[in-house]
């Protein structure tokens, strides 16, 4: 049932992908992939810009297509937002980028695939062939949490390829976000000799996986992401020793080379080529994102990069609601 069944709707379209960058993926994940594509009530898709949605840890871009209970999935949230004249009429991408180990950021790994490769060679392209819509200077992405670091970081990356970047609550800062994480993993595994292969094995058995293990499968994927070991078990080596939790110099270097804050520090020229970029992060984000979110934004400000910056009074959880504000930005800027 549509939350708002007066409201004209847009369409959902459903695009496959067999995908050639994904095959050196060492998780034995699938490389045929689905996009679900929103076009708007009225419009075929053709010379409307394109927005791609990069979800957050533990989904896959149709899942923002699914029914939402209480409140509204994408297309709706879209379909009122266009019909109310806040943003202009564009195109969405959803494609689907989970990965056995639960999530994903975006980047190439040895372990978790290519998938800078597969967003910037394969899918986009697909998607802008197929609907006549994006291409240069009208393509933008936007996520949260995980997605909203990806968001981040494509824009750091490519912003040649991006015109436009939306991140909400996304991972910056990683020795507060991530680093914390590690004692809960190191006791984890603890229960299983101290062993990943045997962790991993035990949790993809377990018919109901609890929460702490979902956060635990978070931070291995953060492993197998940024500092990837292709001789380990699906690529995940951890940062810290295994004993006594004291950093690895060269393994945390790993991490923090792909921090935003520290590539904004080389990168941040870049962004001043964007139409719009936007940041925001609840101020009691209980992953500590909100400092991370407040180092970039000094940064930006330092080097004078446009940008909107906002807090709100919230966590990191169900902030959809947020994309009320950051879609019509993203929007307007590419129909400019």
């Amino acid at each position: 049932m549509r939350r708002d069944p007066v409201t004209a709707a847009g369409t959902v379209h459903r695009l496959w992908i067999d995908s050639e960058v994904l095959k050196s993926n060492m998780l034995g994940d699938p490389t045929r992939r689905q996009i679900d594509v929103y076009v708007p009530h009225g419009h075929d898709g053709r010379g409307l810009p394109l927005l791609v949605d990069v979800v957050g840890f533990t989904a896959g871009g149709p899942v923002h297509t699914n029914w939402k209970a209480f409140g509204e999935n994408l297309p709706e949230r879209l379909d009122r937002l266009i019909v109310a004249g806040e943003m202009p009429p564009v195109v969405v991408a959803l494609p689907d980028c989970f990965t056995k180990l639960g999530g994903n950021q975006y980047i190439n790994s040895v372990a978790m695939g290519r998938w800078d490769d597969f967003l910037l060679q394969e899918a986009i392209p697909l998607v802008e062939r197929t609907y006549g819509c994006g291409g240069a200077g009208k393509r933008g992405l936007f996520g949260k949490s995980s997605g909203g670091y990806g968001a981040m970081v494509h824009a750091l990356m490519h912003p040649d390829f991006w015109s436009a970047a939306a991140s909400h609550s996304g991972d910056m800062a990683h020795e507060l976000c991530h680093l914390p994480e590690f004692p809960s993993v190191l006791r984890a595994l603890k229960g299983h000799n101290n062993d990943i292969k045997t962790w991993l094995t035990d949790f993809f058995n377990q018919k109901k996986p609890q929460d702490k293990d979902i956060h635990i499968l978070m931070m291995l994927a953060m492993c197998a992401s940024y500092d990837p070991d292709p001789t380990a078990y699906m690529g995940v080596r951890l940062p810290v020793d295994i004993h006594t939790c004291e950093v690895v110099p060269e393994r945390w270097a790993n991490f923090m080379k792909w921090d935003p804050v520290v590539m904004a520090e080389t990168k941040w020229a870049g962004l001043k080529k964007l139409k719009a970029l936007y940041i925001d992060c609840g101020d009691i984000d209980q992953y500590n994102l909100v400092y991370g979110a407040r180092r970039m934004h000094r940064l930006l400000d330092k080097h004078g990069v446009a940008h909107t910056y906002e807090e709100f009074p919230d966590n990191h959880s169900a902030v959809d609601y947020r994309m009320d504000v950051s879609l019509p930005i993203l929007a307007k800027a590419l129909a400019g």
